[in-house]
């Protein structure tokens, strides 16, 4: 059942008061395994766009809302998974990612009361505070799944991370929270992680930031259309450069339409023969669900039946140490 208008708001409430109640995991509590963790704070909630337009933004503070009224009216949570404490990432793990003038850029953004830095992505006087609570989640869930603490996790975050570069904030995007969470779990012990992007858009940003190590592999199926569905990369002549040449992956769709029965063929014959030989310690997903059916920017046709095989299909990649990071759509 799709939650729509006032069950959002009323199932959203309820979840907020199952918070206080729910069993905390980190880093400082016992060592007990706890399946499935998930990653949430509702200051990431005002990261909004001010300025008032006849259309709303499409990545707005009610996509959690009505994922987290979701996980409530589910029955999911509190009663089938723990809870991450939020923390802001630090500039020092940041700037293993992203250049420190960029993150300068984003930081600034508090003192403003709406500023651009891309014509669709916005930030406010919160967006910077949400960026790093988003980043910081994933980065913990990512930690805790490598030293076996949480066997997977969910990283309730906005704003979503995989268009942002090296040093540039867009697509929506802020800071790259999957590229945080990759080095946060190298960092605990992982050598090799995979990355696989099933956002409808590619990663461009993520692409970048490892496209030249060999110890991160990331796999993205997007629409392409010959470079003309944005941001126009992810052909799949696009496989890394220097010592990460063949450890970047591109399943590029010539159209929209697509569904269910393409993306597990794709599964099938490309994403987990390479993903099995590459044999990571952790998998990360890049989950936008702008490929769902209805989306009116991806126009495609996965449906929760095939994201859920794709999920199941990826737990056996690295022994079920699954991290899933929420995009866009």
């Amino acid at each position: 059942h799709e939650l729509k208008g006032s069950e959002v708001a009323a199932g959203y409430d309820v979840f907020k008061t199952h918070i206080a109640r729910a069993a905390l995991v980190s880093a400082d509590t016992a060592p007990v395994l706890v399946s499935t963790a998930i990653g949430f704070d509702e200051r990431m909630l005002l990261h909004s766009e001010m300025e008032m337009k006849p259309n709303p933004h499409p990545e707005r503070p009610n996509r959690l809302r009505a994922i987290a009224a979701s996980l409530a009216a589910a029955g999911i949570f509190p009663s089938k998974c723990a809870l991450v404490p939020p923390r802001e990432i630090t500039k020092e793990e940041l700037v293993m990612v992203h250049t420190s003038d960029h993150v300068e850029s984003v930081e600034q953004t508090k003192n403003m009361l709406y500023s651009y830095f891309t014509s669709d992505t916005y930030a406010n006087g919160h967006s910077a505070c949400a960026a790093k609570l988003a980043a910081g989640l994933c980065a913990d869930l990512a930690s805790l799944i490598v030293s076996g603490r949480v066997r997977n996790g969910f990283a309730l975050v906005r704003p979503p991370g995989h268009h942002a570069g090296v040093k540039q904030a867009m697509g929506f995007c802020l800071h790259n929270n999957a590229a945080v969470a990759a080095l946060a779990a190298q960092k605990a012990g992982a050598k090799k992680v995979l990355i696989v992007d099933w956002d409808v858009h590619h990663g461009n940003g993520t692409q970048e930031i490892f496209e030249g190590n060999k110890s991160v592999l990331y796999i993205s199926l997007h629409r392409h259309e010959d470079g003309s569905f944005y941001p126009g990369t992810g052909a799949a002549d696009e496989v890394g450069d220097l010592d990460g040449k063949g450890f970047s992956v591109n399943i590029p769709w010539s159209c929209g339409g697509v569904g269910d029965n393409d993306y597990i063929f794709a599964f099938q014959h490309v994403v987990l023969p390479i993903a099995t030989e590459f044999a990571p310690d952790i998998t990360i997903i890049s989950a936008g669900f702008d490929a769902a059916r209805g989306d009116p920017l991806g126009c495609c046709d996965v449906t929760p039946a095939g994201y859920s095989q794709m999920t199941s299909m990826l737990t056996a990649c690295s022994e079920g140490k699954l991290l899933v990071i929420l995009e866009g759509g």
